[in-house]
């Protein structure tokens, strides 16, 4: 049966191509058909369609040959004789010559369209996988990789391994057309079937040379293509700060240093092909005028007929094309198997631990405990060392510190983005971290200070990944305060906001993502600074609702002194601790840094953008 694009790859000692990464040059030939296997047994019955429409083409193409000979000598020669030939005879080898075409014309089509199949199948398979394991990896592995990289993974790498697929049917039908073509050759003559016997392992010599020398330029080239994404995507996603600072030339410098060492890397790709290919095209051709020099001198002998020569040259005029697709399949072969192998590490990146727990949490406000959190990151640098705090069910908390202190870590370890290695975090007595899915998006919701926004409807931005309805979404924007700037829209609910919102404010920005948040009813809501664009006025009023209308338990990340006023309780936090905590007025009695800190924070806070 066909795989779909949901059918597990089995990886195995022998298959996996992460084996082959350290093997050396020469074993290329061998790691490519490992990862032409890969994708053969992904969908294993449009490739065997596809073989058989190749073997049917050979078959036909080489009886077309035999019948090109017959018509020479039956047809063609005794035409010029005195006797001539028969209607007769001519329309039956005219019928012939018609049968011949028509089952090349079924091979072909047959061939093709399986083998784009299985070749299209698979990169939807890959795509796919590459998608899930990227959402799968722990948050550490997307600090540490680039997006570019990424890009360059989930497309030119993903095309490069799969595309090898593609001519693989034609060149499996190469080799029967071959065998096909040695058995024709030797009923006509041995002595012409020899120059086959030369011809083929020359091919095989020159692929060997071609695959030794390219495989280290073809990597270069599709490491390249991830760095010129990488320098790319930054300079479009940062395109405001690269105007604003007048970075221009400054950025187009960096492109095109990696856009020359990739121009570099190809080039020699292409001088390599640029032997390969004419080398490989020359073959046939010069098979063809050995067996023109040789026929002649064996049909003198008396051996051989004029259609024997024939025949035998279109053989080898026939195996010029298929040879071409072969060249195809070898030049593509070594950047098939380099892909692959970037493919196999990305893949190998181990995913976050499984969530486990299945209980169902209340549908209460929750509290939250963190005992003795610890948290550093690879580098070794100490985040959050002994961390300790309890909120109780719908309180609303402020958290304070210095920037750097581990305010955003400690946001992130609370609603389960990352996991403490030390300490324990119970939300309603669960751990988040281990929570499905599902329960932790009830029940955990983490508003950030940058507000990520989809180029899409303000209903999509609100309600993505939900089923919720137009009540749930009306009420979320209120809360949020949002109603009446998205009322004023062009489109209200349903204006397609620009990419990353950049049509909208920074305060409009921050509420909308508020909403978002809100639509889903966590019983846990972390704000990580995530009110600093929007006005007092309207943050209080969104902080009233929170506590009145949806009663949830609220964390809220601050910098200016009119929100944690708002708050019951202030955390302050400074060196990856807790150091202080009590309300605001408790905290200005007793704690001499905190009111530093205010004062320090009342000094160089700007204004918010949003009213």
């Amino acid at each position: 049966m066909t795989a779909t694009v949901d059918t597990p790859i089995e990886h195995d000692t022998e298959t996996d191509l992460e084996v082959g990464v350290d093997e050396p040059p020469r074993h290329v030939l061998r790691r490519g058909l490992r990862v032409l296997a890969r994708f053969v047994r992904l969908n294993p019955l449009p490739f065997s369609i596809a073989i058989v429409g190749a073997v049917i083409y050979a078959g036909a193409s080489v009886l077309g040959t035999l019948v090109l000979g017959q018509v020479t000598d039956k047809v063609l020669t005794p035409g010029f004789s005195k006797t001539g030939v028969a209607s007769d005879t001519t329309w039956t080898w005219v019928a012939l010559i018609m049968v011949v075409a028509f089952m090349r014309a079924i091979g072909t089509v047959t061939r093709r369209y399986f083998a784009g199949k299985t070749t299209w199948l698979g990169q939807a398979w890959l795509r796919r996988t590459v998608a899930d394991h990227l959402l799968a990896v722990p948050l550490e592995f997307h600090r540490t990789t680039s997006t570019g990289t990424l890009l360059a993974h989930a497309d030119s790498d993903v095309l490069a391994a799969t595309e090898v697929v593609n001519p693989l049917p034609f060149s499996t039908g190469l080799l029967v057309l071959i065998i096909f073509s040695v058995v024709a050759l030797v009923s006509v003559d041995p002595i012409l079937a020899l120059v086959g016997v030369v011809l083929f392992p020359t091919m095989a010599l020159l692929n060997r040379y071609y695959t030794r020398r390219v495989e280290r330029p073809a990597a270069a080239v599709q490491a390249h293509v991830g760095e010129v994404s990488s320098i790319a995507h930054e300079s479009f996603d940062g395109a405001l700060a690269v105007k604003s600072l007048g970075l221009e030339n400054h950025e187009i410098a960096r492109l095109s240093i990696a856009a020359d060492q990739l121009r570099k890397e190809r080039i020699e790709v292409g001088r390599l092909r640029a032997f390969f290919e004419p080398a490989l095209d020359a073959l046939p051709n010069l098979g063809i005028v050995a067996i023109l020099a040789v026929g002649s001198w064996r049909i003198s002998e008396g051996v051989i007929s004029p259609g024997d020569v024939v025949q035998a040259m279109a053989l080898f005029t026939l195996l010029a094309f298929p040879m071409r697709v072969v060249g195809f399949l070898l030049e593509e072969m070594p950047r098939a198997v380099v892909a692959t192998e970037r493919l196999d590490r990305l893949l190998a990146a181990p995913h976050a631990e499984p969530p486990h727990n299945h209980a169902v949490p209340p549908a209460t406000p929750a509290e939250v405990v963190a005992t003795g959190v610890r948290f550093a990151y690879p580098t070794g640098e100490v985040v959050l060392d002994g961390v300790d705090l309890a909120i109780s069910a719908g309180e609303i908390v402020a958290l304070v510190g210095p920037t750097g202190c581990g305010k955003s870590t400690l946001c992130e370890l609370l609603v389960g983005l990352d996991t403490p290695a030390a300490g324990t975090i119970r939300v309603h007595g669960l751990a988040p971290d281990r929570l499905q899915r599902e329960a932790r998006r009830d029940l955990l919701a983490l508003v950030f200070q940058e507000s990520f926004v989809f180029a899409d409807t303000v209903t999509e931005n609100v309600l993505v990944g939900t089923d919720h309805g137009v009540e749930r979404l009306e009420s979320a924007l209120a809360v949020a305060q949002a109603e009446r700037f998205v009322a004023s829209l062009p489109e209200g609910v349903d204006t397609i906001l620009g990419e990353r919102g950049v049509t909208l404010s920074g305060g409009q920005r921050q509420r909308l993502a508020l909403a978002r948040a809100l639509a889903r009813r966590p019983q846990f809501l972390v704000l990580d600074d995530a009110t600093s664009a929007i006005d007092p006025r309207v943050e209080a009023r969104i902080l009233y609702a929170l506590r009145t209308e949806l009663r949830m338990t609220t964390l809220v990340v601050a910098h200016r002194r009119s929100t944690v006023e708002l708050a019951d309780r202030i955390l302050r936090m400074d060196d990856g601790r807790i150091v202080a905590s009590g309300t605001h007025a408790e905290l200005l009695a007793t704690d001499p840094d905190y009111v530093a800190m205010l004062s320090a924070y009342d000094a160089v806070i700007p204004e918010p953008d949003d009213e």
